[in-house]
């Protein structure tokens, strides 16, 4: 298993948006980054991810698991973009902010500090295990 995290501003999608969705789960559409796109044709069925406000939160409030692999972004007109499916699995106890990441030296390799605008990333399994333990979640 893999991991990741999808960042979303919450006025536009919101983890409660993605709640939502219930088990069928949505798209991660929209993404019009070379890197975030490759990040998500990387993906499996089953990896898990963070979900994290963006903007004025700038913090991880959610888990969420991938349920469909790679296809064309249903909302794109260019057949170069792909998305994913995602669903919400829990969210986190603990919301775990950017400064409290930033803050954590073991973190500070994480591409979330090192490239914090790209929208969709990989996260290491001991990032993983680090910020759910912070979040009150198990790994």
């Amino acid at each position: 298993m893999r991991y990741w995290l999808f960042k979303s501003e919450p006025e536009a999608w919101s983890w409660n948006d993605q709640v939502a969705k219930g088990d069928s789960g949505e798209e991660w559409d929209g993404v019009r980054n070379y890197q975030a796109r490759n990040f998500m044709r990387d993906m499996k069925l089953g990896d898990r991810g963070f979900f994290y406000h963006s903007q004025t939160e700038k913090a991880v409030v959610g888990i969420v698991e991938i349920i469909a692999e790679a296809h064309p972004d249903s909302k794109a007109d260019d057949p170069r973009w792909d998305c994913v499916d995602i669903k919400a699995v829990e969210p986190v106890k603990t919301p775990v902010t950017l400064e409290t990441i930033k803050g954590d030296p073991r973190l500070s390799d994480m591409m979330l500090v090192k490239s914090p605008r790209l929208s969709v990333q990989p996260v290491s399994e001991g990032e993983w295990r680090i910020i759910c333990d912070m979040a009150g979640v198990t790994p």
